[in-house]
């Protein structure tokens, strides 16, 4: 089955401010990377439709939903005079300005149409090549560069539209996926009693943003803190003994990633030291139960990763992997 990356140039017009390290050149050295690799000509592209409104309200409430739309910036005072335009502070380092409803809007739609592809059979697997990211976003606050929650989202969807009982996300950025875990609980109401049919898996540098973590290993929540001394082996090691043992125990019937890149030894973001060998092993590995479980059904949403030529090549690593280069 192909895979598939699914965008839209509109994703990249969302801007934090000069010099914020989420901005829209992540997408451009994922896509010059792509080329270069040759990948370009092996995968389907296809672009991404705005989300649905009302499908935002799957991970989060109609008051923070509302609250994000009547506030969004919609003219950028100045802009045609090369001026900064307006601005407006959704929570803790995620600011909209004119263009980010927009990308927000296509970036969410970008995992739901994927969750459809994949389902549907036209692609085997895809990868979101969108932003903003989402998965520090909670049901009731945007955070962390994030506004809306892309991966809970498509969880939600995939289930209620498809009716799938298990749906695995897991998440390798080098932060804790917070927004998830507390989706997970408040809105789908999982717990250790009952799951509902979800599993999260996160590892994450321990201490570091959003730093009040609590470690697990009962699900439906495996936190799996990493040192900011982990290298390849120790992450190796700890998701082999952390996530791949409840995943398999799990038998998920769609896998949703949560692409984070920035764990990567040249980005800044963090101090534990991964390389592009690392990203093809867990993304291997998690093809490994796709294909024994879900007919090799994975949605991977990009997150994290901050060092563009790192981003770029750890991106085709990943898609390598779904491919099964």
């Amino acid at each position: 089955m192909p895979v598939g990356i699914i965008g839209h140039y509109k994703c990249g017009e969302h801007d934090m401010g000069d010099h914020h390290p989420e901005n829209g050149n992540r997408l451009t050295a994922i896509s010059d990377q792509l080329i270069r690799s040759g990948l370009d000509y092996v995968v389907r592209q296809f672009d991404s439709k705005p989300i649905d409104k009302s499908l935002l309200a799957l991970a989060h409430t109609q008051k923070y939903i509302d609250f994000v739309f009547d506030n969004a910036p919609t003219e950028a005072k100045g802009e045609d005079k090369g001026e900064a335009g307006e601005n407006f502070t959704v929570g803790e380092d995620a600011v909209m300005n004119s263009k980010t409803l927009t990308s927000i809007l296509y970036s969410a739609g970008a995992a739901v149409d994927a969750v459809d592809l994949v389902m549907d059979g036209t692609l085997g697997s895809a990868f979101c090549a969108t932003r903003p990211p989402g998965h520090h976003a909670e049901h009731d606050k945007g955070m962390g560069f994030c506004f809306f929650n892309n991966v809970a989202i498509a969880a939600a969807y995939a289930k209620q539209k498809y009716g799938l009982k298990r749906v695995a996300i897991v998440d390798f950025d080098v932060h804790h996926g917070n927004g998830t875990e507390d989706i997970i609980k408040n809105v789908f109401k999982a717990s250790p009693k009952d799951d509902k049919g979800y599993l999260f898996c996160s590892s994450y540098q321990y201490p570091l943003y959003p730093f009040d973590i609590e470690e697990s290993d009962t699900p439906p929540i495996i936190n799996t803190p990493l040192a900011a001394t982990t290298k390849g082996k120790e992450f190796r090691e700890k998701l082999s003994a952390h996530w791949l043992p409840a995943l398999h125990k799990f038998k998920p019937e769609l896998i949703i990633i949560s692409a984070g890149f920035d764990a990567h030894i040249e980005d800044d973001m963090s101090q534990v030291s991964l390389t592009e060998a690392d990203y093809r092993w867990i993304t291997d590995e998690l093809k490994v139960i796709a294909n024994e479980y879900s007919g090799g059904k994975i949605v991977s949403v990009l997150e994290g990763g901050y060092a563009p030529s790192a981003l770029g090549r750890s991106v085709v690593a990943h898609i390598n992997g779904l491919i099964g280069n």
